[in-house]
């Protein structure tokens, strides 16, 4: 039962629309990344196999959580992309066994897969989508909390249109991005609303993959794009006379009272039933985390050879050109509550379904003393 289950998670959840990592310019590793930071919720049946796999699974989860208190070892997933940039500094101590706390990471091509391992109890913690995060909280019976936001938005409109500065200024104009209907397509609707647009007063051309939209850039030199990085940077080496024109989390932000909600792209969420057995470990990995992302933020070179040999981006140049764009961030307690709360109930407010029907209530965030 257990089998099916996980496999019935991970063949419902893989038609997730996903948006945006950090990865080289060749296009089969740029896509496999930046396909797997943002998730579209998993279907009906898959979060309905979630939950029953919860259930299926509380015993051997006990158990897991007991073995790991013992030997202080957490297990961490993470993604191809901007999530795990912002732990490579933190898996080279680990390995090195410079760190203070003990962790066994794993990374993923797809968020299906943490969300798998999540439920069934192979992973401790898991650094995914921010909305995925949400649909597993409500599927899993409040079974996760979400401890830190590890990365903020990622998408760019991307342009040779030097009339472009603000929202406004793209009423009338046609737009090429990916994923009707997904999280980047809710997040340019909210935006459109906040500027008293709609969909109607700009003609969205949707693709089927990012690398399409780029195509199209590098076709038409007049063109308009809306990308997630590594797209963005891998356009403009195309085009010479394209830019970024708009930073969207620079125009969320532009909508909201001071100490507002933020675009966020992914979080890290950490199993219940490990916060109650050890959450001195789990705080010692946020402590831990937070220096590693600073970390990737100051260090931009370093931390681009380190992303290399993980194998996340291919060259470490690339990398490098690509972090600063990435929004690589450490964020907790009540600041990531107002933050990540405000942006859910946006995707909300577009379709229930993309949070998991519901709003998660305040056992969902974390707020360690």
């Amino acid at each position: 039962m257990k089998k099916r289950t996980i496999a019935t998670i991970l063949t419902c959840a893989m038609t997730a629309a996903l948006l945006a990592g950090c990865s080289g310019s060749d296009k089969t590793q740029t896509t496999a990344a930046s396909e797997s930071e943002t998730a579209a919720e998993p279907s009906e049946e898959a979060t309905e196999a979630a939950a029953e796999a919860q259930s299926e699974e509380a015993g051997s989860k006990a158990d897991t959580g007991a073995e790991h208190a013992d030997a202080m070892t957490l297990h961490v997933g993470s993604l191809k992309g901007p999530t795990t940039i912002g732990l490579v500094s933190l898996m080279d101590q680990a390995s090195k066994g410079n760190s203070e706390g003990s962790y066994e990471f794993t990374m993923a091509a797809d968020a299906s897969e943490l969300a798998a391992q999540m439920v069934s109890g192979d992973l401790d913690i898991a650094l995914v989508p921010a909305n995925l995060a949400s649909v597993l909280y409500q599927k899993t019976k409040q079974g996760i909390e979400v401890i830190d936001i590890n990365t903020l938005g990622v998408l760019y409109v991307v342009a040779a249109d030097d009339s472009i500065h603000n929202m406004a200024d793209l009423k009338g104009k046609t737009i090429y991005m990916t994923g009707k209907g997904t999280t980047p397509d809710y997040v340019l609707q909210y935006l459109l609303g906040a500027n008293s647009m709609t969909a109607d007063d700009v003609n969205i051309e949707y693709k089927s993959e990012a690398t399409e939209v780029a195509a199209v850039l590098k076709e038409n030199p007049d063109a308009i794009g809306l990308l997630p990085q590594p797209f963005v940077t891998a356009a403009m080496a195309q085009n010479e006379n394209l830019k970024m024109v708009l930073n969207l989390t620079e125009e969320w932000d532009k909508t909201q009272p001071e100490n507002g909600s933020s675009l966020v792209t992914g979080v890290t969420v950490c199993r219940k039933d490990v916060i109650e057995q050890n959450q001195e470990a789990v705080d010692t990995f946020l402590k831990e985390h937070e220096a590693s992302a600073d970390y990737a933020n100051a260090h931009v070179e370093d931390t681009a050879s380190l992303v290399a040999a993980a194998g996340i981006i291919e060259k470490a140049p690339v990398a490098a050109k690509a972090i600063p764009y990435c929004s690589i961030t450490y964020i907790d307690g009540e600041e990531m509550k107002t933050r990540l709360s405000g942006y859910l109930e946006a995707l909300f407010e577009q379709d229930p379904s993309s949070v998991g029907g519901q709003l998660p209530d305040d056992g969902f965030y974390y707020i360690h003393e």
